[in-house]
């Protein structure tokens, strides 16, 4: 039969302070999977938000172009005093 040995005191202190190191650690790992997956997610969310407001860029910019060419046709080339909702016929 083979006789038992214990560890020193301080092997065993040295023993416990790796696994509290470790335990450290992997907890550490755990909490940055956890914010890079909320960074990801967010940065979907923010990857969406821009498709949509690229989408409504042109959408607004096909309505814009449709407006001039309809303001043109119906009284030329000029400007609008908006405050005043003049015409202001642009003389070539």
């Amino acid at each position: 039969m083979t006789e038992t040995k214990k560890f020193t005191q301080e092997e065993l202190n040295e023993i416990e302070e790796l696994q509290v190191q470790n335990n450290r650690i992997i907890f550490e790992l755990g909490q940055t999977e956890m914010q890079s997956f909320l960074v990801n997610e967010e940065l979907k969310k923010l990857q969406e938000t821009k498709s949509t407001l690229q989408a409504q860029f042109s959408n607004f910019q096909t309505k814009e172009k449709e407006l001039v060419t309809k303001l043109n046709e119906k009284y030329g080339t000029g400007t609008v005093d908006i405050n005043t909702g003049e015409f202001i016929p642009q003389n070539w």
